[in-house]
């Protein structure tokens, strides 16, 4: 283990570097007994290679896993037997993975990675939740990223479904980034999700960190959704990881008139599978998997036919939800003008409405269904 973990810590080694080793010596302790000259034929930067003939970060391995175990998390290997399956059969799997929750419970469960922009509209953000929410009842674990917007809701709309959920970090798993998510990485612990990360503890939020991060998203996962991108977008970056990995490539289109659309609008020129509902998803998920979850003989419910109208409401709360749509906002002084009710009266609404789940509050006094 210690090896290992020294390996991955050893400035130059990335995934890359270390599958190069270790297809070279067989094991990381054979790295570590290397010559020189055997390491350098390798076109190892001048730094690493002094890093490995001096067991530079034994001493620090050793401390590292055990601080990983202290704050409830473990380290798994390349060579575990726990070492998620799907993620070991990439090109460039992590030789170390952290981890961290009930990671053996979701790493057995089929997964679906869903993700998208960070600045996402209203319309992207309840098409994120409801997705994962409905997947996550179904028995998949929803796989993403951690990031704000799509990512986090994504997260959210899993664990209201009743579900697992997985985040992939781009930083240690002791720093979460970003710091407003605190208490949603909080939430997934407590709901028998996982954290999980490749890089040692107390790694910042580096650039460079999260295209390596988004290939575990993908390598961990048997399907990749797509959820609004723009032209530029690191979720372009998930997807292309996810064709090269042989995962079903997924998306949900979106306003040809939004830059957020692009990305998934080309995804969909380009072959991907057009998503509007949860049977779409589960439809290209290996057949047994499809076959457990969908009944014989159709869908199991027609997603049309949910009620439009949550029970429990008080009548001002059903004069508020009734102008609310979960794809665009609503201000609150166009709620206060159409539902006719006082600035108290409307207050009270949409804190009700807030305390049971049914509207998403956003920045600028703005207001959604949520799906």
């Amino acid at each position: 283990m210690k090896e290992w973990i020294s390996l991955n810590m050893t400035p130059g080694v990335g995934p890359r570097k270390a599958t190069q080793l270790l297809e070279r010596f067989g094991s990381p302790e054979r790295v570590f007994n290397a010559l020189r000259t055997e390491l350098e034929d390798l076109r190892l930067p001048s730094e690493t290679v002094q890093s490995i003939l001096r067991r530079e970060f034994h001493d620090r391995a050793e401390k590292e896993l055990d601080l990983v175990r202290r704050i409830g998390g473990d380290v798994l290997i390349l060579d575990d037997g726990v070492y998620p399956h799907y993620l070991r059969e990439i090109h460039d799997p992590p030789i170390t993975l952290y981890v961290a929750g009930d990671w053996r419970t979701c790493f057995e469960m089929p997964s679906v990675a869903v993700i998208g922009s960070r600045r996402c509209t209203t319309y992207g953000r309840n098409s994120a939740a409801m997705l994962a929410q409905d997947l996550a009842e179904r028995g998949i674990c929803i796989v993403s990223g951690f990031a704000r917007g799509i990512d986090t809701s994504a997260h959210n709309g899993a664990m209201r479904g009743g579900g697992r959920t997985v985040a992939v970090m781009g930083t240690g798993i002791d720093d979460v980034y970003p710091a407003e998510n605190r208490r949603v990485a909080d939430k997934i612990l407590e709901t028998g999700g996982a954290i999980v990360s490749q890089f040692p503890l107390g790694t910042p939020p580096l650039r460079d960190n999260f295209p390596y991060r988004n290939r575990i998203i993908s390598g961990l996962s048997l399907a990749v959704l797509v959820i609004e991108a723009s032209e530029r977008s690191g979720s372009l970056i998930t997807a292309r990881l996810a064709m090269e990995q042989d995962r079903e490539l997924m998306a949900v289109p979106g306003n040809i008139t939004s830059r957020n659309s692009y990305g998934t609008n080309y995804l969909l020129k380009s072959g991907a599978k057009l998503v509007q509902h949860w049977q779409d998803v589960v439809s290209e998920l290996p057949a047994e998997i499809a076959a457990a979850i969908i009944p014989e003989g159709g869908d199991e419910d027609d997603p049309e036919a949910r009620p439009k109208m949550p029970a429990g409401l008080t009548d001002h709360e059903r004069r508020v939800y009734k102008l609310l749509t979960p794809d665009s906002h609503v201000h609150k002084d166009e709620l206060l003008e159409k539902s006719g009710l006082s600035f108290g009266e409307l207050n009270s609404a949409i804190v009700g409405l807030d305390l049971k789940d049914h509207i998403l509050l956003l920045p600028g006094d703005n207001y959604a269904k949520r799906r």
